[in-house]
C-alpha cells in the first residue's frame, strides 16, 4: 500500500471565514478550542469531529479565488435547503440522471449533498 488517508484540505481566500462555516456545516470545531493551542491567524484552520468519529479537515489560504471545477469533492449527507440557508449555493437540484444536488461552499468549493434515507 503506497498511502492511507490522513486529513482533507480545502483551499480558501478568506480561510478563518471558511473554517467557521464548514464547522457550522459538519457541527465541527476549530481543532485549537481542544488543545488550547493558538495558531498565527495566517496558518491553515484544523477543523475536527469533536466525537474524534470524522477525518480533521484543514481549511488553507490562498491568494487566488477559485476559478474552474473541482476535480475532487465532497460527497456528504445533509439537508440542501438547510445548507443553503446557511451560505451555500445550489448548482444543480437532483433529479433527471442525477440522485443528490450539487452545491458550493461560499468560496465557490463544490460538494455534493445526498438527502439521508428514511
Amino acid at each position: 500500500m503506497p498511502a492511507k488517508f490522513k486529513d482533507l484540505a480545502i483551499d480558501a481566500r478568506d480561510h478563518q471565514a471558511l473554517a467557521d462555516w464548514w464547522c457550522s456545516a459538519f457541527g465541527y470545531v476549530r481543532r485549537d478550542s481542544l488543545t488550547g493551542d493558538e495558531r498565527p491567524v495566517d496558518w491553515p484552520v484544523p477543523i475536527v469531529d469533536p466525537t474524534g468519529a470524522a477525518p480533521l479537515f484543514w481549511v488553507c489560504p490562498v491568494p487566488e479565488e477559485k476559478t474552474v471545477k473541482n476535480r475532487m469533492h465532497l460527497d456528504v449527507w445533509g439537508n440542501p435547503d438547510e445548507l443553503v440557508a446557511a451560505g451555500a449555493t445550489l448548482i444543480r437540484a437532483k433529479g433527471g440522471d442525477i440522485e443528490w444536488h450539487v452545491l458550493t461552499d461560499p468560496e465557490g468549493n463544490e460538494f455534493c449533498v445526498f438527502e439521508p434515507r428514511e
